[in-house]
């Protein structure tokens, strides 16, 4: 073997030395590398579970002092002026209250007292010497049986079909794409202040053989303009994105009107209803001039005030033979008071009933624009 070839020979022996050198020191230092990852992975754990512990302790212990603590829901300093503000309006509330329900109470007391103690006009808030004759002489009348179911029917239908009619064409003139709606709305804007007079109404009403009927009551006033401005005027404030909508669904305008508009409409539906049913029950006009001699058709309201007539005749005439009103079971101003019971009491009762409906702001949220 030559010099060279040894040489080549320990070269390669060392080269093979070094690599295993190197390799044993790379395992050396993985080793190293791994147990440091393994104690700091031990010492996370550690401060991860003394940091929980600790944050439980903490917990507990604010939850135990939470316990402790009274909380008081904190309340705005009130300088002088808002206490006189708060004492002045409630003081304006309490005799406004008096004043409204005084009136109705002195009322009700009259039409419930003895007519002696009437005439002498003694009573406030409590009936004296308690009766119901008053009463029964109202509700005895031979027209008064008569007259409130006639007043009932037309409240009932009259208001309905005026509801129906005046959202109806509300809703026609509420569209912007509706060609003749400023036309329209002016048009009955214009009947507002411009009306054919009594006479030619007579005249037509008796040209349309409505005269001596029940719907005579009805129809005439089914369509009022102020009534049709002020559902358009909230039909307006609906926003479009909802009819948008509902057609590209397939919707028809009826469609929309039923199920979108009207829903959204129960607030001034319920106002515009109870107008129009306050204005047929109170209304005895009309009963006087096309039904006053059919006494099936005749109202609650004219039977009353053909009551009231008899009676403040009657005590005229008792005045002027110079005899005393006390030896009567009742008195005009005990009548009078159980006849303005009589009417007003449905009328209130009505209220609670629609007192819910008095609500806006319903289609909030439905759309974001």
């Amino acid at each position: 073997m030559s010099d060279k070839e040894k040489i080549n020979e320990n070269e390669v022996l060392q080269n093979e030395v070094k690599e295993n050198v190197e390799k044993d020191d790379a395992l050396e230092k993985a080793r190293e590398a791994r147990k440091s990852m393994a104690a700091r992975s031990a010492a996370v754990k550690e401060v991860a579970e003394k940091t929980s512990a600790d944050g439980q302790v903490a917990v507990a212990s604010g939850e135990a002092v939470i316990k402790d603590i009274k909380f008081k829901k904190p309340r705005a300093k009130m300088n002088g002026w808002d206490w006189a503000f708060v004492i002045c309006n409630t003081i304006f509330l309490i005799c406004f209250c008096i004043v409204t329900l005084y009136p109705v109470l002195n009322t009700a007391a009259y039409s419930f007292t003895d007519g002696r103690e009437a005439i002498l006009k003694n009573v406030h808030l409590l009936p004296k010497k308690f009766t119901t004759a008053a009463y029964k002489q109202v509700f005895e009348m031979p027209g008064i049986r008569w007259g409130l179911l006639t007043t009932v029917g037309r409240t009932a239908v009259g208001s309905i079909l005026s509801l129906a009619a005046n959202a109806l064409l509300a809703f026609i003139i509420s569209r912007k794409k509706f060609l003749f709606r400023n036309g329209l709305s002016l048009f009955w804007v214009i009947t507002m202040y411009a009306s054919g007079g009594l006479i030619p109404t007579i005249y037509l009403m008796t040209k349309l053989h409505f005269v001596g009927t029940f719907w005579v009551y009805v129809i005439p006033g089914m369509v009022s303009a102020f009534n049709i401005l002020v559902l358009r005027t909230f039909m307006d404030g609906i926003p479009e994105s909802y009819e948008e909508s509902a057609q590209l669904d397939g919707a028809g305008y009826m469609t929309i009107f039923a199920k979108i508009i009207s829903p959204l409409c129960k607030p001034v539906y319920a106002t515009i209803f109870l107008f129009v049913a306050v204005g047929h029950w109170n209304s005895w006009f009309d009963a006087l001039i096309y039904n006053k001699f059919n006494i099936k058709l005749t109202t609650l309201q004219y039977e009353l005030q053909k009551l009231l007539a008899s009676l403040t005749q009657k005590t005229g005439s008792a005045d002027s033979g110079g005899k005393t009103t006390t030896q009567s079971p009742t008195t005009s101003i005990q009548v009078r008071s159980a006849a303005t019971i009589a009417t007003m009491l449905p009328i209130i009762c009505l209220y609670p009933f629609l007192q819910r409906y008095f609500v806006t702001g319903i289609q909030l949220g439905g759309v974001k624009e």
